[in-house]
């Protein structure tokens, strides 16, 4: 059986799920680094996935037990979803430093609009400095170890090699032009 050379659904799917891979481990390595840091600043967990689940949606935990599961589970389910955002820049080509800032960009910022917008944190221009650097912080730690696992499980993809070889044709015209 032969496969068709454009398979642009197999690579959308592949980029999605290779997405969904990074975003767990971006999710498991934010959720380290947040407990790292409750340690040294002595601040309580966020209940604010759970301020925008009950605005939302209308959950609301019956117990405290439930709110702590309840956060985690949302805290997961969303470090994991936005993994897949990751997945669809990486179709466009664009790995590496230029792809996990566009990642950040867009995790962070979607979390300046959409906290303040649901009461679950104040605007950033009332936000403490030393608040704002531990939000960058964590979500650093996430687009970072998002874009690493994406782009070792995107290593050798067919796009990757014609990515690769279209800027070599380039190099080469440039080249050519001197």
């Amino acid at each position: 059986m032969k496969l068709h050379e454009d398979n642009s659904l197999g690579a959308l799917g592949s980029a999605i799920g290779k997405g969904l891979l990074a975003g767990i481990a971006a999710t498991a390595a934010m959720t380290l680094s947040q407990m790292i840091e409750m340690k040294i600043t002595k601040r309580g967990p966020s209940d604010a996935t759970l301020k925008v689940a009950e605005d939302t949606a209308g959950v609301k935990p019956a117990s405290k037990q439930d709110k702590q599961q309840l956060s985690q589970e949302l805290h997961w389910g969303y470090g994991t979803a936005w993994g897949a955002a990751r997945g669809l820049i990486g179709l466009t080509g664009l790995k590496g430093l230029p792809a996990t800032l566009l990642h950040f960009g867009a995790v962070w910022g979607t979390s300046l609009i959409m906290l303040p917008k649901h009461d679950a944190a104040k605007p950033i221009n009332k936000q403490q400095p030393k608040d704002i650097a531990i939000d960058v912080l964590h979500h650093g730690v996430y687009a970072i170890t998002a874009g690493l696992v994406y782009d070792a499980l995107d290593a050798g993809s067919r796009r990757e090699r014609k990515v690769k070889k279209i800027w070599a044709s380039l190099k080469g015209l440039k080249h050519r032009l001197k």
